[in-house]
């Protein structure tokens, strides 16, 4: 028993020292140290990040179909992902968990408005976050935002903000809980003509 212990502290004391790796115990009291990485996208995660993507946008489909639609195409071109790997104010980062394209953040950094009423800042911008549905609630969309996060701070922002929409209260509870407040709400009325 003590060697029980003993060992499950020294496990506990890696996985805090190591950010991202995890450990899950199952019901027959075995151990699974799952390793999961976060690196820069690569024009070899396309068709994985493709299929990300339309998680994504499938779960904005049905909830607001009357903005969303479905794509005849994959969820995004190939030129348009190259784009955002290669622009150099662009975070692109993905996690790999059991060799798998886990999830992916991406972060513009921007500067505010050259208008007088505005304190000039930069701040970077959440343009996407998704995890695989596979992989959800294993701390995979925190780790992300956390690198997100050091990424900004290197390149000089003074916060990061992202926009969510009102139907998802599970992504706003889960951007509440990484200390994101609502600063603004964007409203729409309905006049009754398409488009």
């Amino acid at each position: 028993m003590h060697e029980d212990k003993l060992y499950l502290q020294t496990l506990y004391s890696l996985t805090v020292g190591c950010p991202n790796m995890q450990t899950k115990f199952t019901s027959a009291g075995i151990i699974i140290i799952l390793m999961m990485i976060i690196r820069p996208a690569a024009v070899a995660d396309y068709g994985a990040l493709c299929a990300l993507i339309y998680q994504v946008d499938r779960l904005h489909r049905e909830n607001l179909p009357d903005i969303f639609q479905e794509s005849t195409g994959p969820a995004r071109q190939r030129e348009y992902i190259l784009g955002l790997i290669a622009a150099e104010n662009i975070a692109f980062f993905v996690a790999e968990q059991d060799e798998r394209l886990a999830g992916f953040v991406v972060a513009i950094l921007r500067m505010s408005s050259d208008i007088p009423i505005l304190v000039p800042r930069s701040y970077a911008l959440i343009e996407n976050l998704g995890v695989d549905r596979d992989y959800q609630g294993q701390g995979i969309g925190e780790a992300l935002m956390e690198h997100v996060q050091q990424w900004a701070e290197g390149e000089g922002a003074g916060s990061i903000e992202l926009t969510v929409y009102e139907f998802n209260r599970r992504a706003r509870s889960f951007y509440e809980n990484l200390g994101y407040r609502t600063e603004s709400r964007r409203m729409i009325k309905d006049i009754g003509l398409p488009g």
